[in-house]
């Protein structure tokens, strides 16, 4: 289903940016952890920042509504047309004089609406229509959603043109503004030895494979440093999330896999470093606050100021550096074939794991099943190209119905 019939051209009603120096910025899963403090970021900068328009799944139509009222955002888009009903009556409780769009399609529409940039913070592969729709349209698209890069590889790299891609996880900012550190030499991937992406670790950093059987929800869902959902808290108690960190890095910035590696940092400061084969590294530091890479894609190529707050130098810090155990988080490993196999094969491994995580969290799979899961259904399946849409999206249904069947 598509957008609402009266809705027809909403788009053309969207203003781009206003005042001069003032960017339009249309935000995609506004309801969600990267959304809400993308808008509590803009909402603390209206001298840099206008909300144009926001989307989210249709879950939580209130927040949704009272977003819509608060930034007099143009437009609304709800990925679930059953929500609409719930989300006119939210909209007109709270004031808010936005049009509605309905549908992935509706929600693609606003991706490619008038305005300076795009923030796509929607989870899973449902993302990747939006990411195609917003290159396709030549806006500048701040990045949150990995996993449609991830499982569009070569058809968002086809339109992505320079410039226009921004990375919202703070691994990848942290090494974008590495490489931008170094000047001449980060422009040239001969002088990068390697990229050295961090993770905490997760809550259950140090446990062997055998002492992982007996993990909960609960317990995956405790995630030490960041506040995120749900799917991106469990991604990161597997460590799913950083092997697809480890895909997107390779496809940012055209590094071989043999060239990125994962190191633990439970305190979670050190976001990512960038070592050169001269021997030097340069590391890029902050207290955990996704705001900082938030507000680095929406004003690139400057930062705006009071963003995030910065390490306290005046006390004292221990940092440290642990070696990734592959045995009892073997995501990363299985990452690293996947994304070597190319073509279709992360899309699989996205997919499958999605479907795994929905059946760890409603207690039908073991926590330690969730990867072995989606090792047998990359296994099982024969990688095509990934040249189209449909190509995409035929191996993703395929690995879902397999994971599905497998999870049960």
């Amino acid at each position: 289903m598509g957008r609402l019939g009266e809705n027809e051209g909403v788009t053309a009603q969207i203003r781009p940016a206003s005042a001069a120096g003032v960017r339009s910025v249309v935000v995609l899963g506004s309801t969600g952890s990267i959304g809400t403090q993308a808008l509590d970021l803009i909402a603390r900068a209206p001298d840099r920042f206008r909300v144009a328009a926001l989307a989210a799944g249709g879950g939580r139509v209130d927040l949704l509504a009272r977003q819509a009222a608060r930034f007099d955002a143009e437009a609304v888009a709800v990925a679930d047309p059953g929500a609409v009903p719930a989300l006119k009556e939210a909209l007109a409780a709270a004031g808010a004089r936005a049009r509605v769009l309905a549908g992935p399609e509706g929600v693609a529409e606003l991706a490619a609406a008038p305005c300076d940039v795009v923030l796509n913070g929607i989870t899973g592969a449902l993302g990747l229509t939006s990411t195609l729709a917003a290159l396709s349209a030549g806006r500048v698209l701040a990045l949150a959603n990995k996993e449609s890069l991830i499982v569009g590889g070569p058809l968002v790299k086809r339109l992505a043109a320079p410039g226009r891609l921004i990375p919202v996880d703070s691994e990848h900012s942290a090494l974008a503004q590495c490489l931008w550190a170094a000047g001449p030499a980060g422009a040239d991937t001969r002088a990068v030895r390697r990229l050295v992406v961090t993770a905490s670790g997760g809550p259950f950093r140090g446990r062997t494979r055998a002492e992982l059987g007996d993990v909960t929800p609960e317990m995956a869902l405790n995630h030490p440093t960041w506040n995120m959902g749900p799917v991106i808290t469990v991604n990161s108690a597997t460590l799913v999330n950083k092997g697809l960190e480890v895909i997107e890095a390779h496809l940012l910035f055209d590094i071989g896999f043999d060239r990125i590696d994962v190191v633990v940092h439970p305190q979670s400061v050190i976001h990512s470093m960038v070592e050169f084969t001269d021997g030097s590294t340069i590391a890029q530091a902050s207290p955990p606050d996704m705001r900082l890479p938030i507000s680095l894609a929406l004003g690139f190529p400057e930062r705006v100021p009071g963003a995030a707050s910065a390490v306290d130098w005046t006390t004292a810090h221990t940092w440290t550096f642990e070696p990734l155990d592959d045995e009892a988080f073997p995501a990363v490993s299985l990452a690293r074939h996947v994304g070597t196999l190319g073509g279709t094969a992360p899309a699989v491994y996205n997919a499958a794991n999605e479907v795994c995580v929905e059946a760890f969290l409603k207690g039908a799979l073991p926590f330690p099943a969730i990867v072995d899961t989606v090792e047998r259904v990359v296994a099982e399946h024969v990688p095509g190209a990934a040249s189209t849409v449909e190509e995409v999206l035929s191996a993703d249904a395929w690995a879902r119905a397999r994971a599905a069947e497998l999870a049960r």
